[in-house]
């Protein structure tokens, strides 16, 4: 209701009304005009708190608005963290690709620099081989010494088959006891063809001789020991999986897979002389064969003097670590031979033997062990030197057993036992019977890079029997004995490497070697005349002991 509405009304009321009340009037109207003021003050304080609260709202709504971009803010800052973590991880990544690729090119580059010689060295060869270049090598053996005794006298009779049972084939250990001058030279020739078949052409020179001497040509042995061509990688083999890998080969020369026991400087296997052969046939994939036919001479036919000549055929296979070889050999009319003292002496033989090899020390450690039996009869009696006897019945048979083996014991010292042990009879003569057994011990032990110590002890056990049918050729001559044999060398050595191993050369020796046997032994021969009585095989000694000295270089390439 507006104000002069109700003042109007009021002011009716009163004029309308009762007389007595007249008087009062200017009361009302007054009060009427302080109630309006009041009303007028609280409309007014009513607007005032109605706008007040208007603002309030309105500042909340502001600050409702505030907080919702303060959120929006925190979370675009958050977004903008993870989004910056992520560009970083992902830079990361990028720089890992960058350095793999990096590496790849880095490979790729090497490789194509390998191609690159490859290729350089095929054009090479091509380049060879059109103008018919060949490759050249040159690599030996070497070993050059002397020995004295006690009493500063020259030896003879000296080396690794110096005992009875030395004409068996029964070594000792070699160092210490060898004073000859021996040199092997092997001249190589290759050829390389573009379809990658090749030739390949070996001379081998060796000499060997006694005297310490620098001018030998009087004493000299010069020889030509291996003169041979073989071809490999023929293309007419490509096609097989049999022969793709074979190599042809003819002439003369020691076979390739001869192996030794190098501390006694023998050969388990020497198969040599003039003939040809076929190496690494694969039958299957793992097994590996060769065929080979050697030509041997004993010496010559009464009376003709046409020169006996043996055949050795031989098949040499490898399966895994096993190797089998058979060898049948026959010689026409050996009986017959000048100078030998039989009527009964072997025209034909058999050999066998059975090998285990190992890329480790009999399976304990490293190195390397060889282990093996061997069996012969007939010409093949004689175990080592495949039809290289003649001088046999028809009835010997030998039996020999080997195995020996190199390994480090720790970083100052390293060991490499062997043994060999056989039995023959019937050999020279019917009823004989031949034992021996040898057992040997190297030992190294490097003291700086360039200086070791070498220990090399030996045992031999003999038991010799020339049997009843020797031809005694002088009276009372001893053909039957029984004994041990021993031998101890100390040798302090210089080479290039120590820690190289037992086969690191060239060494140069000092040698001390005490030797001593049993007398039984003294006076023992196979029936031959005897240049002086109670000596020690060949080497003259008297007693049961000896004491050697000497200098030695060894070496080969």
């Amino acid at each position: 209701m507006k104000k002069s509405t109700l003042g109007a009304g009021i002011a009716l009321a009163l004029v309308v009304g009762t007389p007595t009340h007249a008087a009062d009037t200017d009361v009302l109207l007054k009060r009427l005009e302080e109630l309006e003021k009041r009303m007028e003050q609280a409309e007014k304080r009513a607007f005032q708190a109605e706008s007040r609260a208007q603002q309030a709202e309105k500042r909340a709504q502001q600050a409702e608005a505030q907080a919702k971009q303060a959120e929006a803010q925190a979370k675009q800052v958050e977004s903008r963290t993870l989004l910056g973590k992520t560009k970083t991880k992902q830079a990361e990544i990028q720089a890992q690709q960058a350095e793999i690729q990096a590496r790849q090119a880095e490979i790729q580059a090497r490789q194509a620099e390998i191609q690159a010689q490859e290729v350089a060295a095929q054009e090479a060869a091509k380049a060879k081989t059109a103008t018919g270049g060949p490759e050249f090598s040159f690599h030996g053996y070497a070993r050059a010494g002397f020995l004295t005794d006690d009493t500063g006298h020259n030896v003879n009779g000296v080396g690794p088959y110096m005992t009875p049972a030395g004409a068996l084939g029964g070594p000792i250990g070699r160092l210490g006891v060898e004073p000859d001058k021996y040199v092997e030279a092997v001249f190589d020739s290759k050829i390389t063809h573009e379809s990658g078949a090749y030739s390949k052409y070996r001379l081998m020179i060796a000499d060997g001789v006694l005297t310490n001497n620098d001018w030998t040509a009087d004493d000299s042995n010069l020889n030509v020991r291996q003169v041979y061509a073989e071809l490999g990688n023929l293309q007419s083999f490509s096609g097989s999986s049999t022969f793709q890998d074979a190599v042809l080969w003819a002439g003369k020369r020691f076979d390739r897979n001869n192996f030794d026991i190098h501390f006694f400087d023998s050969d388990i296997i020497f198969l040599a002389g003039t003939g040809a052969g076929i190496y690494d046939v694969k039958p299957t994939e793992n097994w590996s064969t060769n065929l080979t036919l050697y030509a041997r001479n004993f010496g010559t036919i009464e009376p003709t003097s046409d020169e006996v000549q043996s055949y050795i055929l031989t098949s040499n296979n490898y399966v895994g670590p096993w190797q089998v070889m058979l060898s049948g050999m026959w010689a026409a009319d050996n009986s017959e031979r000048e100078f030998i003292p039989l009527t009964d002496a072997a025209e034909s033989g058999v050999h066998l033997m059975l090998g285990y090899n190992r890329p480790n020390f009999y399976s304990y450690s490293q190195g390397f062990s060889k282990t093996g039996i061997l069996y012969g009869y007939g010409l093949g009696a004689q175990p080592k030197v495949l039809g290289g006897q003649g001088d046999l019945t028809k009835d010997a048979q030998t039996v020999r057993f080997y195995t020996f083996g190199v390994t480090p014991i720790n970083d100052n010292w390293r060991i490499a036992p062997a043994l060999m042990a056989q039995h023959s009879q019937d050999y020279f003569y019917k009823g004989d019977e031949y034992t021996w057994v040898s057992l040997n011990l190297r030992l190294e032990q490097p003291i700086t890079q360039n200086f070791m110590m070498a220990y090399e002890a030996t045992y031999q056990y003999q038991d010799l029997d020339t049997g009843p049918n020797t031809p005694q050729l002088e009276p009372d001559v001893k053909t039957k004995a029984s004994g041990n044999f021993y031998k101890f060398t100390l040798a302090p050595t210089f080479n290039l490497d120590t820690g190289g191993g037992f086969f690191q050369r060239p060494a140069l020796r000092g040698l001390i070697s005490y030797l001593t046997w049993d007398k039984d032994l003294n006076d023992f021969n196979y029936g031959q005349p005897i240049s002086e009585p109670n000596t020690f095989a060949l080497t003259g000694w008297t007693g049961t002991d000896h004491w050697l000295f000497g200098l030695q270089m060894e070496t080969w390439f």
